[in-house]
């Protein structure tokens, strides 16, 4: 049967497949609709299988924050050049996970890529990622999201360098003027520029402590500077040095990058709070960064080219 150019045009807009593909999906299914739907996605999950060896860790960061400002999510979409994360198709689908993340029930990224698609109904967020790769045509990857809320207060969000590093900031609080908006947009970037681990030293697990300690300490006893000295002696000197370490993962005993004195940001944040006369704490935040602790392929483009002319 002839397949007309409003058939085309249909499938494409349910699919977002190209139009050629559509074309053959309808031709092959002889007009059928729901069919060709079906095709097209056998089609389009034989090309994620065979692109999804490949390594993505590239990608965007994303954030989606509710309109009360109480709940707010954070993704990494991963792709396999820098290229695509700047691609518009790309960017609109990191925007859609954001979305999908603020509102699922999801504890872990397998009950996430499981769940139905809000962005495209009747279809699991794993399939249409899956309709994704056919229409990018590299790998694409989910790879983690985060929720978090806030009961008396807000969430404040940054994104930093196009979606490298996302931050979301949870604050107790009961304000949202102008200054302490600017506040926690401050401490985001703070969190994005020095990537801490904590909130504060109290947040900071004991085993951490204790295994830092030990590692602080065997260190001291080995330095040749040291020997003969007591033992109580290194010990008050390995407090000293844990303290500095602590200062550096923790972010309320961070010195305030923006300070023109020597503030930390728990002055900095008490100095707003004293200010506009209100609470003002920072209870939680996650920082995520595009491909942290993917284990990039290292191309050699002149050797390939070479290869290729050999």
């Amino acid at each position: 049967m002839a397949i007309t150019a409003a058939q085309v045009k249909e499938l494409r807009e349910m699919t977002g497949a190209g139009m050629m593909d559509c074309k053959k999906a309808l031709t092959n299914t002889d007009g059928d609709m729901d069919a060709a739907v079906e095709f097209l996605r056998e089609n389009g999950l034989a090309k994620a299988a065979k692109k999804a060896g490949r390594i993505a860790a590239e990608g965007l960061v994303a954030v989606a924050v509710s309109e009360d400002a109480k709940e707010a999510a954070i993704v990494e979409v991963n792709s396999e050049t820098d290229f695509v994360a700047k691609n518009d198709t790309f960017r609109t689908y990191v925007a859609e996970v954001a979305d999908q993340a603020l509102t699922t029930a999801a504890a872990d990224i397998e009950g996430f890529l499981a769940e139905e698609s809000k962005a495209e109904a009747g279809k699991t967020v794993k399939e249409a990622l899956d309709g994704k790769v056919a229409v990018i045509g590299e790998n694409l990857n989910i790879r983690r999201f985060a929720k978090v809320s806030a009961a008396d207060g807000f969430v404040a969000s940054y994104i930093h360098a196009g979606g490298k590093i996302g931050v979301l900031v949870v604050a107790d609080t009961d304000s949202d003027s102008d200054a302490v908006k600017e506040c926690l947009k401050n401490v985001a970037m703070q969190i994005a520029a020095l990537n801490p681990k904590y909130v504060s030293s109290d947040d900071v697990d004991a085993d951490y402590k204790e295994h830092e300690k030990q590692v602080l300490l065997a260190q001291a006893k080995n330095d040749p500077k040291n020997a003969g000295k007591p033992d109580e002696i290194i010990e008050k000197m390995i407090i000293g040095r844990l303290n500095k370490e602590l200062k550096e993962v923790c972010l309320l005993e961070q010195p305030y990058v923006k300070a023109e004195n020597k503030e930390n940001v728990k002055q900095y944040v008490e100095a707003v709070a004293t200010a506009e006369g209100c609470k003002l704490n920072v209870t939680k935040f996650v920082r995520f960064e595009t491909g942290e602790g993917i284990e990039k392929k290292e191309e050699d483009f002149a050797a390939e080219v070479a290869a290729q002319l050999g």
